[in-house]
């Protein structure tokens, strides 16, 4: 058990149970996704809340899949979930379970929870159970089925699995209370019927359980003490604990509800991921534009972020929008100690040095990464053609801009003092084509022997030695803090310019070699990774990750955070 004070009410209760003796000193916990589509950052906080707390206090946490659904579950909605979670940097050991592990087993509850006149099969439609239902402010109607006998009941769920009967012919429901404050207690379904073939258990079922049935067996059945989920459940929290009341499950488990993530400019709907997705918004699950882990990975987030970004949000009872920079600054901080640095140049303008001697190559030695000398420096080659970013150089330059203008000195990042002295146009557009420059000799590393000194250090590329690339540069997808408030149309707020590919980029040699989804920083640009699925030597592509802007600490600084 943990000696540090408690951090969150979770915590808290857990303490509080170890402290008297609740569930016989354990605590066990789970992670239970419906395999019904990609894990978000959303799901991320429940992955380090479960886990975590297991972790934190010598208990167990269990990996399940709430596979209730056939029409929708798909194995490569599993596949992606375990790689998400193995990702992030949890274990879940040898406890990988399925609800439908328990298909047997819960289907022998309910013929109790009808042998104990609890549960009825109803033939009312789908729209009629709703319609029967009532309202918030009106009470439900009986079921006309409600008073079927037991064996009669028994008979029908019977045939209702052995296949007689049609999808929506017939519902297994509880008895409870069609007058209660809480529409989930009016009589809820327990089983419908659905002839689909399942992506475990094959063609062996044709009724299949509702979650809110199946998904407090499952925690029983599997020792489960701390059932933690998110506050759309809590309305829900009568009925788990009615369902496990009633039946001889072997553990009892308690539901806690803490607030879900909610993060702005993204949504984190499934529905409308799954709409973003199918109607070609983005290019797939895995976009890096999307909120889910598959997208963030493939983007450069690395896992040590978002654990530390859940942790830094904390665990509360009350649903808020989380900014995006702080995500954002999260990134950043784990990237800036782990990233080695690299020059690259996303829209070059060639500079030829006049003065340098032509087919001399020399190496400067670059820095890994000065937050790290662990990871020591590289030779980058230096010749008299160079790329700089276009960007870099303005003609007629406006007050406070101190990069290259003609007859202005700037440094080359660990190379030399550079001098424009002429610009070169295309007669026929009057686009600057090429700057010529002159170096200094003296100023070897980016120093000037006799002290002078320059506003800007610009980074920069050999043409010789740089190799082509594509780079991708992402930003939010969409423009708005909370996409759709305004317009109740999210698409509406879609960011025009949340991809922009360059094609014509150079980048250093040193980067030829890039692993897929190996992170740099862009030196002056931002941080950026070999896109996991198109890099490959021949062909280098690379996805910013996050740009260098930090709006979270500027925030801070301003007192508004």
């Amino acid at each position: 058990m943990s000696s540090e004070k408690s951090t969150n009410f979770i915590q808290a209760i857990i303490e509080e149970d170890l402290k008297t003796g609740k569930h016989g000193g354990r605590v066990h916990t789970r992670f239970p996704p419906e395999p019904n589509g990609y894990l978000h950052i959303g799901h991320a906080k429940s992955i380090c809340l479960n886990f975590g707390i297991a972790q934190e206090f010598g208990g167990l946490c269990n990996l399940r899949f709430d596979d209730t659904n056939p029409t929708k579950e798909e194995q490569e909605y599993v596949d992606a979930i375990l790689e998400d979670v193995r990702w992030l940097g949890f274990d879940w050991g040898e406890r990988l379970y399925f609800a439908s592990d328990y298909f047997q087993q819960m289907y022998d509850y309910a013929e109790m929870l009808i042998e104990k006149g609890l549960a009825y099969v109803c033939s009312l439609s789908a729209e009629e159970i709703r319609e029967y239902r009532g309202t918030l402010t009106e009470p439900g109607r009986e079921s006309p089925y409600r008073r079927r006998s037991v064996a009669e009941n028994l008979d029908l769920f019977r045939r209702m699995r052995a296949g007689e009967f049609p999808d929506g012919a017939h519902v297994l429901r509880a008895k409870i209370d069609m007058a209660s404050g809480n529409l989930n207690l009016r009589d809820p379904v327990l089983y419908r019927i659905l002839h689909a073939e399942h992506h475990r258990t094959g063609n062996r079922w044709c009724i299949y359980p509702m979650y809110d049935y199946a998904h407090p067996l499952s925690d029983a059945l599997e020792g489960v003490t701390h059932s933690i989920c998110t506050l759309e459940f809590e309305d829900h929290r009568p009925l788990y604990d009615w369902v496990l009341d009633n039946l001889p499950v072997p553990c009892r488990p308690r539901q806690y509800e803490f607030a879900r993530l909610n993060l702005s400019y993204t949504v984190l709907s499934k529905r409308r991921l799954i709409r973003l997705v199918e109607g070609g918004y983005v290019s797939g699950w895995d976009d890096p534009r999307l909120p889910t882990l598959a997208g963030l990975r493939r983007r450069g987030v690395p896992p040590e972020a978002i654990r530390k970004f859940c942790d830094l949000i904390g665990v509360g009872k009350r649903n808020n929008l989380v900014d995006m920079a702080l995500f954002e600054y999260c990134i950043r901080e784990v990237l800036n100690l782990t990233a080695p640095r690299v020059m690259a140049v996303l829209r070059p303008l060639k500079v030829v040095l006049l003065n340098y001697p032509e087919g001399q190559v020399e190496e400067v030695q670059a820095v890994n990464n000065p937050e790290d000398p662990a990871q020591g420096t590289r030779p980058v080659p230096f010749s008299r053609e160079l790329y700089i970013e276009r960007e870099d150089f303005l003609e007629e330059p406006p007050p406070r801009f101190y990069r290259l203008a003609p007859g202005r000195e700037v440094r080359l990042r660990y190379a030399y003092f550079i001098k424009c002295v002429e610009v070169v146009k295309n007669p026929d557009t009057g686009e600057i084509e090429e700057v010529h420059c002159t170096y200094d000799p003296q100023t070897k590393g980016g120093y000037a022997p006799d002290g002078r000194k320059v506003k800007a250090t610009l980074h920069w590329v050999s043409a010789a030695h740089a190799l082509p690339a594509e780079v991708r540069l992402y930003d939010r997808l969409f423009t708005v803090p909370e996409p759709g408030a305004a317009s109740g149309n999210f698409l509406d707020d879609l960011n025009p310019h949340s991809l922009v590919t360059l094609t014509d980029c150079r980048v250093e040699p040193s980067l030829g070699q890039a692993a897929p989804g190996s992170r740099f920083q862009f030196e002056r640009l931002g941080y950026f990774c070999a896109d996991p699925r198109d890099c490959r030597p021949g062909r280098l592509v690379f996805n910013r990750t996050v740009s260098l802007k930090d709006e979270w600490e500027k925030l801070k600084q301003k007192g508004a955070v």
